[in-house]
């Protein structure tokens, strides 16, 4: 009988991710998925039901706010149709900057005692929270035939066809820039107490709570350059027929989202054979 030899060592190539590796421990890969999921509602009285109370919340919130208090446009659209894909994405994405953000910590005694690629993990927190991010979708689906029955025009069209590329770039983007700034966090603790507070922040230079046309002029361009602005503006074009989009502005936030991507792989592939050392 054959016997299998593992040779582990610590290379010095920044671009040999090991994916063939990682492949082998797609077992792995599923049951991190599966415990991450069930953690978040585990020992909580309503369950599941946070997973649709959570953007609920957040829309009341944002339609008082915004909406009444602050006047803000949404394209025509009727208020809970135009913030709650913007909760959606944006919820999907924080997760995905946060949770990335704090796997070398939140993990250094795993890895500290047995091997398995460490990129395993990262991934596994896209990939749980990409469920929760179809739970909520289909809450939006469902107040969206609401809006249709009581009269509203479901503009949907050919852009609809793009949506799993916007997942795509959505995810991405999340996991490039968490890992950046785990990667980052090895070494220099205080910025894992900014991430929280700059996510917050970063939410209002996107069009979450506003669309790209009732920006300001002189900050329109700016804001467009976030390739998040283009991810949602393209998402709300394609189930509701309102938004700027483009497919050049889109082709520009693929290129961001690649360069972002891979500098976090890069970086993460770097830092993971020393990171024991430091965290």
């Amino acid at each position: 009988m054959e016997k299998k030899h593992w040779i582990i060592n610590s290379d010095n190539y920044w671009f040999k991710f090991k994916f063939t590796e990682a492949w082998e421990y797609r077992d792995l890969f599923i049951l991190l998925i599966k415990r991450d999921f069930v953690a978040f509602y585990k020992q909580t009285v309503l369950g599941p039901l946070w997973f649709f109370i959570q953007p609920i919340i957040t829309m009341v919130v944002f339609v008082f706010v915004f909406g009444k208090v602050g006047a803000f446009s949404t394209d025509g659209l009727p208020k809970p149709l135009f913030y709650l894909p913007g909760i959606i994405c944006w919820n999907y994405f924080s997760e995905c900057i946060i949770k990335n953000a704090s796997v070398f910590r939140d993990n250094s005694n795993l890895f500290s005692k047995v091997y398995f690629p460490r990129i395993i993990f990262p991934f596994s927190i896209v990939f749980s929270s990409m469920i929760r991010f179809f739970i909520q979708l289909l809450l939006f689906i469902l107040i969206l035939f609401y809006y249709y029955f009581k009269g509203f025009e479901i503009q949907l069209n050919y852009t609809l066809l793009l949506f799993p590329y916007l997942l795509i770039l959505l995810a991405a983007l999340g996991q490039g820039l968490g890992l950046i700034i785990s990667s980052l966090t090895t070494k220099y603790r205080d910025l894992s107490l900014l991430v929280n507070f700059g996510i917050q922040l970063l939410m209002f230079a996107t069009t979450v709570v506003y669309p790209l046309s009732a920006a300001p002029e002189r900050y329109k361009t700016i804001i467009a350059l976030n390739p998040i602005t283009s991810i949602l503006e393209a998402f709300r074009y394609a189930f509701l027929g309102h938004g700027d989009f483009s497919i050049i502005i889109l082709l520009r936030a693929t290129l961001i989202t690649a360069i972002v991507f891979f500098s976090g792989l890069i970086l993460f592939h770097k830092v993971e054979k020393n990171f024991i050392d430091t965290v």
